[in-house]
């Protein structure tokens, strides 16, 4: 099993960043892809960013290219999402994921292992 605790959310107001952190913690060799989704209140959960096992590939949704970006240290089992210029509409739970299979990186259900999310509030 993989543990994936997050961090650094919190309550910035907008064009101001903030960066998350996804500690991971027990088979952390499983957590091949890494991903970032979010979920606002009434609305599905939503892909963000995902990385490679090596961090040598990202992918990041369109709503958020440009502005948000992630990495990953493995020697610190850690992802981040580093976010700036961040907007009202970027307000959700943040979710850390991780999955054993290389494929689908967008698709929150192929993914095995979740973290219990992270409050980020952007105030206009």
């Amino acid at each position: 099993q993989v543990q994936l605790v997050e961090s650094g959310g919190g309550l910035v107001q907008a064009g101001g960043s903030l960066r998350l952190s996804c500690a991971a913690s027990g088979r952390t060799r499983s957590n091949n892809v890494m991903g970032w989704f979010r979920q606002a209140p009434g609305k599905e959960r939503d892909f963000v960013a995902a990385i490679s096992r090596s961090g040598g590939s990202g992918l990041h949704a369109d709503s958020v290219k440009g502005r948000f970006t992630i990495s990953r240290d493995n020697a610190k089992n850690t992802v981040y999402l580093r976010m700036n210029s961040l907007k009202p509409e970027d307000t959700a739970v943040y979710y850390c994921a991780g999955k054993v299979v290389n494929a689908d990186w967008r698709i929150s259900d192929s993914y095995d292992y979740w973290g219990q999310g992270t409050q980020v509030t952007v105030s206009s």
